[in-house]
């Protein structure tokens, strides 16, 4: 433990429960494990909720931070843009959001389904059923935001349940069949997990049994590694979790992108990591500074 470090205050933001479904203890635990490391290695920690942190109007000069509420969201990259380090970013938060996640990961070539985004207050115009239907202003909330359908009649009822529900736009990704595969990952580290949700029962919704089992297709761990890290680079969260698809010939393509997920599966190796992840940023900032 340095000297420097010994005197830095840091603020931990935890997430509103409402934005874990059915995850709330696990979000929970990889937050508090985080703040403990983050104490180890002689950091100040202040922890508040998401509703704390905006009530308190306070101006930390280094955040970390599993938000999702949308006014602490814009409060961080208000942090961020009176040069604040957050971690992740708000910026990259707003990243992960459905519509912007896939018109990044688009744009800088990571591997990803076909994919199309449509208002809702329209007929159902994309041909490649069978599809799934995603909320395109969030992240998913219920079960509904993130629908399996099979033809066009589904996906017009979809249509119009995103509609009355206020939701404005929706991301449609092609249905692609083979092994769904989970990934944890801290961009600048070693540290990188995958595992089979439907083996470990592993979900939120439990929309993950529609690929079915598993048939071990064998893949590149290490090419899913590289572009989960650039996915990672271009959406701007360091820490970071998502889902893919491998089909029979090992082909990967991600389909879904989060930021600071639960690492329920690896949390107690993957602390240590976000831990370090948090501290070189801060250390870098000092050191620029100086």
């Amino acid at each position: 433990m340095s000297c420097i470090e010994d005197k830095i205050k840091i603020v931990g933001i935890s997430r509103g429960d409402e934005f874990s479904p059915n995850h709330v203890g696990n979000d929970a635990a990889i937050f508090r494990l985080t703040v403990e490391e983050l104490e180890k290695s002689g950091f100040i920690v202040e922890v508040y909720t998401e509703k704390l942190f905006l009530e308190s109007r306070i101006k930390p000069d280094f955040v970390f931070d599993m938000a999702r509420d949308r006014a602490t969201v814009n409060r961080l990259k208000g942090l961020e843009d009176e040069g604040a380090v957050v971690v992740n970013s708000g910026y990259g938060i707003d990243n992960c959001v459905r519509k912007t996640m896939t018109e990044i990961l688009i744009k800088n070539k990571i591997p990803h389904p076909e994919s199309f985004i449509i208002p809702t207050d329209t007929n159902f115009s994309p041909e490649i059923f069978p599809c799934w239907i995603k909320r395109g202003d969030s992240h998913a909330m219920v079960k509904e935001d993130v629908v399996y359908v099979e033809s066009r009649q589904e996906a017009e009822i979809v249509l119009k349940d995103f509609k009355k529900r206020g939701i404005p736009e929706a991301v449609v990704n092609k249905h692609l069949v083979g092994d769904l595969i989970k990934f944890y990952g801290i961009a600048g580290t070693d540290f990188f997990y995958t595992f089979y949700p439907t083996e470990q029962s592993h979900s939120k919704f439990g929309l993950e049994a529609i690929n079915g089992e598993n048939r071990g297709y064998p893949f590149d761990i290490e090419k899913l590694k590289e572009y989960s890290n650039r996915a990672a680079e271009a959406l701007n969260v360091p820490i970071y979790g998502g889902d893919c698809v491998v089909s029979s010939e090992g082909d990967i393509k991600i389909i879904d992108f989060n930021d600071w997920p639960s690492f329920a599966r690896c949390r107690d190796e993957a602390a240590p990591f976000i831990a370090e992840c948090i501290k070189r940023r801060i250390l870098k900032n000092i050191s620029g500074n100086e």
